[in-house]
């Protein structure tokens, strides 16, 4: 029996145990897991990751819409790095912000150029699809697919999230467009890892990660794993015990010493972790030190004795530790910002102002960045430029509680902007003012003011709609959506919101006119990413029109 074929067998198992919820459900990190939950914390940092893109693109889709679409896409990508941890490229919200960018979700850690695409989906289990384009087939070495239990919304406490199953991309024969599969043409999940090792054999030995771990093949490293377990944690050390591993093994004893220490030194990164989240900060640099000690070049290993050096007031050891950090890892973005905090407590303003900018020029949707560089300029009296970063922190993120401060100082300046009665710009940046604030209802008095003195000012009807609609008032986000369309009735944007706000008055056949529109306006604007959205939208429609439901 093939490997293939040994996969399709468990896949069809796996299928049947869905339905009767007898599934294997592991929280080991690194470990598979048929089943993996997130709820908490975890899942308020991903909610609060998907708030500031829907955010950043709410002039061009809804709201809702980018925030759902981000969630569903992120739940599955928190799957893979939990099934995967290491093995794979880290998702960090401080530092990759727009994953999925180029149509490659993560990287396998020991060769940057194998991708794996991630598909997330909800719906029946017996008629979900997943699907993959051509060029996703040609960037990325496998599919994960991912199934969503419950409906993503805004309000659900916890996800449910089944590992559906991978797909090879070379088993995809696709030159042009995208295909769809269910998930009984899928290959059972815990064959991912194994497959991705088998790829880890045959790139070449050419980086200090490789060189290390490209000797191993797969039946070696399963042979060493289970000897492994039946020796005593202590005596490592022993020779005996290493030449007795030895004599199993092909790989010889340096290899071995290799990854006993590689071993050791997430023992000894773990140990630390533990002991900085019970606040016990000596020990946890005591255990860094360790870890560093195996390996000295690496980089998250400085930044978290860093930030440990941080927490009990030693900032100079802790900037010598983020500066180390990046001279190894120059692109290290999150580091910037901690180093930023160092410098201030060091009492170096300037210097910190340009750690703040390089965290801002490496991640331009970090808010926490934009503030607290707005707090020194506010300390170092450059109001205008406190002011501008403020701003551009509460954009990024406007239900932040941190930002609070920030957003009393951005309302005190814009009701300071005296507007001259005809002053239509002054209207009208006020407006934009007021709706980057969620101040909705004054943002529609001031696009009021520039439409009473200028009917025909297609962005205010634009804006003002869009306005009405975070209001509830849907009716007047119709009017407004309409009036761009009597004048530019070639706007695919005005047509799929005002079929948004149809579709919350339920008038379902308007929604479907007005996206359908939509879809043909993409299409031949080539914006190919919002044409398949909004078909995928038209598709949802019709489906629970069949199902006489009209739910999203």
């Amino acid at each position: 029996m093939d490997w293939i074929t040994l996969l399709r067998s468990l896949q069809s198992d796996f299928i049947k145990r869905l339905t009767s919820s007898c599934l294997l459900h592991c929280e080991t990190e690194g470990q598979y897991s048929e089943l993996t939950v997130i709820s908490g914390e975890r899942l308020k940092a991903l909610r609060e990751f998907c708030w500031q893109m829907a955010e950043k693109y709410k002039r061009t889709s809804p709201v809702r819409d980018v925030f759902i679409s981000n969630l569903k896409g992120k739940l599955g990508e928190e799957v893979v790095k939990e099934r995967l941890a290491a093995f794979v490229t880290e998702v960090d919200y401080e530092k990759r912000f727009g994953v999925g960018d180029g149509k490659v979700d993560f990287t396998l850690t020991f060769d940057p150029s194998v991708g794996i695409a991630v598909k997330s989906r909800h719906g029946s289990l017996n008629k979900v699809r997943w699907s993959i384009n051509s060029e996703e087939v040609q960037k990325n070495a496998v599919v994960v697919c991912i199934f969503i239990q419950e409906e993503v919304n805004e309000a659900q406490p916890e996800y449910h999230l089944f590992f559906a199953g991978f797909l090879p991309t070379q088993m995809i024969k696709l030159k042009t467009g995208n295909i769809l599969f269910g998930i009984e043409q899928l290959l059972y999940g815990s064959g991912l890892r194994c497959y991705l090792e088998q790829l880890e054999s045959l790139t070449p030995a050419n980086s200090h990660q490789t060189s290390q771990l490209g000797k191993y093949n797969l039946k070696h490293e399963h042979r060493y794993q289970q000897e492994k377990q039946h020796l005593p944690k202590t005596n490592f050390s022993s020779q005996q015990q290493q030449q007795s591993v030895k004599k199993n093994f092909s790989p010889d004893q340096n290899d071995y010493l290799r990854f006993h220490n590689g071993d050791m030194n997430l023992l000894s990164v773990k140990l630390g972790d533990e002991c900085f989240e019970k606040e016990q900060y000596n020990a946890a640099i005591n255990n860094y030190n360790q870890a560093l000690k195996l390996n000295s070049q690496d980089a998250e290993t400085f930044y978290k004795r860093g930030f440990a050096h941080s927490h009990i007031g030693d900032y100079k050891a802790a900037i010598a530790d983020y500066v180390q950090a990046i001279e190894i890892n120059p692109y290290y973005g999150k580091v910037y910002t901690k180093l930023g905090l160092a410098r201030y407590h060091q009492g170096d303003y300037e210097g910190a102002i340009a750690d703040y900018t390089q965290a801002i020029k490496m991640n331009p949707n970090d808010a926490v960045a934009y503030k607290s560089r707005a707090d020194i300029r506010y300390q170092l009296r450059d109001y205008q430029g406190a002011i501008e970063d403020y701003n551009q922190a509460l954009k990024i993120n406007p239900n932040n509680s941190h930002l609070v401060n920030s957003k009393e100082a951005i309302e005190l300046f814009t009701q300071s902007r005296e507007v001259k009665p005809n002053d239509i710009n002054g209207y009208k940046n006020r407006g934009d003012y007021r709706f980057d604030l969620g101040d909705y209802q004054g943002a529609i008095e001031d696009y009021t003011q520039v439409i009473k003195k200028s009917s025909h000012d297609i962005d205010a009807y634009y804006n003002r709609g869009q306005a009405r609609c975070d209001l509830g008032d849907y009716q007047g986000a119709i009017e407004d959506y309409t009036q761009v369309i009597k004048t530019h009735p070639n706007d695919a944007d005005a047509y799929y919101n005002r079929g948004h706000a149809r579709y919350k008055l339920g008038d379902r056949q308007g929604v479907i006119d007005d996206f359908q529109k939509a879809a043909d306006l993409y299409r031949k604007e080539g914006k190919l990413e919002e044409h398949k959205n909004t078909r995928e939208r038209i598709l949802d429609l019709e489906i629970e029109e069949s199902l006489d439901i009209l739910h999203f």
